[in-house]
């Protein structure tokens, strides 16, 4: 305590000095002239009184040292301390970047290709040096004489220098178009897919349009020609086509007017105004395409889209299969008369000469075009009897055509059948007694006991171990009773569905087939692709169709229940006009 005193004491009397110091002039113009001048600040009287208290000077001079002190160290530690959190996040973001990078390269791959190529390149040198040690060894064992060496080598030189010039000079005036043969391997480049988008699949329909407006337009005229929409325009076309085929000039005016068109094509694409267009163009109004489209507009949009591009493609698809089921004997009838008219075309070109070939076929075309069409378009029951290309395209079938007609006749044909065939009579070589006596059991017992039914209902030989499916009855409100898992069953009479729960046989389903109003495939979840793993029975007891849904061999069952209930009216209606 005594110290500190003393500290404070000397520190006071130093002060004090220090002041009286800078008060004298003398003393500081004597003294320290030859030091650098002190600026002290002057001090008023109460402050010097202030100072000069010996109770405390001292104390608020290092009070106030200490406060800046601590000021000064806190501004550096805060300052510190952000340098410190900003190398962190530098850090953090390196070592991200960095991860990042490493699952990019994938080093490791990268390591073991270069394992590879490094054994691969060591291979190849063993393999080198094993053929030079080869030739060389030849080499020693099949030298020549000094004297042949030498004269021989003089010869080897002088062809290797001629053959190297004449290489030279071939390379030198040939060698570009010879890299242009070189076959290299065709690569094999896999174009990325866009994903959906509806703003993309309008803008495709759109620039769809566009392109095939040219064509359309072309054919819009020559129909306006055939139809004779302009009088004169198609009465002059008339004369100059006849009067060009019948001089030989066909192939010179279809070039003509071929050069005629691109020579209008550039006049327009330079600013001109030029309409060379029997039918006038009607311009469409070209609607903005908006930018902001709510979800129910974009989906009515992909709708319309969707709508439009499967027409267009049903009609190409519909186009498509009569022209290959024209060549492929699908109707003989028709492709016969093509297959005629081949062979006269031919026998004609081998046996005429080309001019009166040429000359009757452009004559047969014009008066086709301009005379007979128009007087089939305006005449529809004459072009339904004697236009023959007409009546073969309307004729020719389409792949769906074919298959509905090929299910029409085979239900055609299986009624016809059972309306004939169908006796009632036990399998061969069995008796009353032992038909009887032959049950069919299930997993739970015997089949006619679980059902209920007769001793003689036993399924049929195609489903002798049933279908397994899901009984779905849409009636119900419970989820235990709306679905049930099960086994289908067919008798001669019946449609069985037995529950795979265990319980009563409440569970289980019997169905007459007679009662069947309606049978059909169906789909239970339309979102998947195909045509669906249901069958749809209708009776009058359900207000909504029985649906046997996730059946594996669903065809199969349809087909076996289709014809046994085909067989079942028709003997029941056979028997009710009996």
């Amino acid at each position: 305590m005594l110290r500190r005193l003393d500290k404070i004491r000397f520190r006071g009397h130093k002060r004090d000095d220090f002041l009286d110091l800078a008060e004298s002039p003398n003393a500081s113009d004597t003294e320290c002239s030859d030091e650098i001048p002190l600026k002290v600040p002057r001090t008023s009287p109460r402050d010097s009184e202030e100072l000069r208290d010996p109770a405390g000077p001292g104390t608020l001079i290092m009070a106030t040292g200490v406060q800046d002190f601590n000021r000064t160290e806190f501004d550096r530690l805060n300052e510190i301390k952000g340098h410190l959190e900003i190398a962190l996040l530098e850090k953090h973001f390196l070592q991200e970047e960095l991860r990042k990078l490493r699952e990019e390269t994938n080093a490791e791959m990268l390591r073991q290709e270069l394992d590879r190529e490094r054994q691969r390149r060591m291979e190849l040198e063993q393999k080198v040096q094993e053929v030079l040690k080869a030739r060389t060894e030849e080499q020693t064992a099949q030298q020549p004489p000094k004297g042949q060496a030498q004269a021989s080598n003089g010869a080897e030189r002088r062809s290797q220098g001629l053959s190297s010039r004449l290489q030279k000079w071939f390379y030198e005036r040939f060698g570009e178009y010879v890299e242009d043969f070189r076959f290299q391997p065709e690569e094999n480049t896999v174009e990325t897919e866009e994903p959906l988008s509806a703003r993309r699949l309008t803008e495709n329909m759109r620039r769809l349009k566009r392109g095939a407006k040219p064509v359309t337009n072309f054919v819009k005229n020559l129909s306006a020609l055939s139809d004779w929409y302009s009088v004169y325009t198609s009465a002059i076309a008339f004369t100059v086509y006849m009067n060009a085929v019948w001089h030989g000039w066909a192939i010179p005016l279809f070039l003509f007017l071929a050069i005629l068109r691109l020579s209008l094509n550039y006049l327009i694409a330079r600013g001109w105004r030029i309409q060379w267009s029997i039918v006038p163009e009607v311009s469409e109004p070209m609607e903005p395409p908006k930018e902001d489209l709510t979800v129910s507009e974009k989906f009515q949009l992909v709708l319309d889209v969707a709508q439009k591009a499967q027409n267009l493609f049903g009609k190409m698809a519909d186009i498509l299969e009569k022209i290959k089921n024209l060549f492929m004997w699908v109707q003989p009838e028709i492709t016969q008369k093509l297959y005629v008219a081949l062979w006269a075309a031919f026998l004609a070109s081998c046996f005429f000469p080309y001019r009166l070939v040429g000359l009757t076929m452009g004559l047969y075309a014009g008066i086709k075009f301009f005379l007979i069409d128009f007087i089939f378009k305006r005449c529809p029951r004459l072009r339904a009897k004697y236009d023959t290309p007409y009546i073969i395209w309307r004729s020719l079938p389409t792949d769906p055509q074919l298959k509905e007609r090929s299910s029409a006749a085979v239900s055609r044909r299986l009624q016809t059948t059972s309306s004939r065939s169908y006796v009632p009579s036990a399998p061969a070589g069995l008796g009353k007694e032992e038909d009887a006596g032959r049950f069919h059991s299930t997993k739970k017992g015997n089949f006619h006991e679980i059902f209920n039914l007769t001793e003689n209902e036993r399924p049929l030989a195609v489903c002798e171990n049933g279908w397994r499916c899901c009984l779905i009855n849409r009636d119900r409100k419970m989820p235990t009773d709306y679905i049930r898992n099960g086994v289908l069953y067919v008798t001669e009479n019946y449609l069985c569905f037995e529950s795979s729960k265990s319980g009563s046989s409440k569970r289980n389903k019997v169905i007459k087939l007679v009662d069947i109003t309606d049978i059909q495939k169906y789909k239970v979840l339309s979102v998947l692709p195909g045509s669906g793993m249901g069958i749809a029975v209708s009776t009058p007891s359900t207000q909504k169709p029985l649906v046997f849904g996730a059946m594996v061999h669903r065809d199969e069952a349809f087909e076996t229940i289709l014809s046994q209930y085909i067989k079942i009216t028709s003997a029941a209606a056979s028997g009710g006009d009996s």
